[in-house]
């Protein structure tokens, strides 16, 4: 890793530990915000929906601005709109303004957190982005750590909405400046240079079929995990688990997924994003076979936590790295941009269908309907694997 991509490296990092820290505003402090706005506590959390509803639907449109403007502005403009999101925040006195907050929010974080990191390590080092992605994975894990004890030590001594105003301080303060000035320009003439090669073809690096196969794998793979991570602490109990040991063991996932991503990072570029997930998308449907058999059983549970924890961890890095398989510089912004429209749809989906399925139907259904999706996702990551090597080989021919 040179000297350029550190520096962007450690610039997108502290940057989008805020952003992603912030954003973890509801986990802290729901309850006071469901009872200063007299709404309900599920409505809290369905902020966080429409936040990743509207980050869905704007990425699409934030194609064509990443490909001409550069990574680097547009996430300057999303520094300011979350500001503006969270200002509205702290002056909502009801549901409307509190989901037009998120709706801002989700509009902001489109262009600012992550498939927006993962274009400018793009425009800064082309198909060798994977080691820098993974690192960048690797410290963003740690956002809910570094901002949860900040929430709630803000939100004791401020309230929410002050907090709320300090997040649009640091949007302004800390964000805007760090990609402002921590970010390099693109080159004059760049901008067209790529226009010109890809104004062709919607998706020019690869087939339309292959973007298709790519979206379906990186899709069910985020069903599962996103929606897992919901679910996990109650999927447990249904388990047979006790509330503080389900809590214990929920714990434990979050380290091993750390610990799988450190593993991807440290084999730097000796496999692409598609190896990683191949290697990775077989341990889950193990982890939900060996939870299923296990009927509950400590050493069943032990082993799904270390199983999946691995699998879905090092699943991560291959969702934001498979792209780099299929598309070069000038494409690969159009195509993340697409596919953040499917990703973030399935995060906001995936919680409450497993939410439900597992209330009203058991935990048993929730792992099976997850091992389908599992198998699924390793199938098309299987095809995916053998039109890589003949992109590999029109690329050299």
């Amino acid at each position: 890793m040179d000297r350029q991509i550190a520096g962007v490296l450690l610039v997108l990092a502290i940057a989008q530990v805020f952003g992603w820290g912030t954003l973890g505003l509801p986990a802290i402090v729901g309850n006071r915000i469901a009872a200063d706005l007299h709404i309900a506590l599920p409505m809290v959390f369905a902020g966080t929906s429409t936040l990743y509803v509207t980050m869905g639907l704007c990425g699409p449109l934030l194609a064509e601005p990443f490909r001409r403007a550069g990574a680097r502005r547009v996430m300057m403009i999303g520094s300011l709109v979350a500001a503006l999101g969270f200002v509205v925040l702290a002056c909502a006195h009801g549901a409307v303004l509190y989901f037009m907050a998120w709706t801002i929010l989700g509009a902001g974080g489109s262009a600012a957190l992550s498939t927006a990191a993962y274009i400018m390590l793009n425009e800064v080092a082309g198909r060798n982005a994977k080691g820098a992605i993974g690192a960048l994975m690797l410290v963003t894990g740690l956002s809910s750590s570094v901002f949860w004890p900040t929430t709630a030590f803000l939100a004791e001594v401020l309230g929410w909405r002050g907090t709320c105003l300090v997040y649009a301080a640091a949007m302004l303060l800390v964000c805007l400046p760090l990609y402002a000035f921590g970010l390099p320009r693109r080159a004059a003439g760049k901008a067209e240079a790529t226009s010109a090669s890809d104004s062709s073809a919607a998706l020019p690096a690869a087939g339309k079929g292959t973007f298709i196969l790519v979206v379906a794998a990186i899709g069910l793979n985020a069903f599962v995990s996103f929606g897992f991570s919901a679910v996990l602490v109650e999927l447990l109990k249904a388990q047979g688990l006790s509330a503080a040991e389900a809590v214990a063991f929920g714990s434990m996932l979050g380290v091993v997924q750390v610990s799988a991503r450190a593993i991807d990072f440290l084999g730097g570029g000796r496999w692409d994003g598609i190896t990683t997930g191949l290697v990775a998308g077989t341990l889950l449907p193990v982890a939900m076979l060996i939870l299923i058999a296990g009927h509950g059983s400590h050493w069943a549970i032990a082993a799904f936590i270390l199983i999946y924890g691995l699998g879905s961890g090092a699943l991560a890095v291959a969702r934001a790295t498979i792209p780099l398989v299929f598309y070069d510089k000038g494409a690969f912004a159009k195509a993340s941009s697409h596919i953040a429209l499917p990703m973030n749809l399935i995060s906001a989906a995936s919680p409450p269908v497993l939410a439900s399925l597992l209330t009203r139907v058991g935990s048993n259904a929730v792992l099976e309907l997850a091992f389908a999706c599992s198998v699924g996702a390793l199938v098309m990551l299987a095809i995916l694997g053998r039109r890589r090597r003949e992109v590999g080989i029109t690329a050299t021919s």
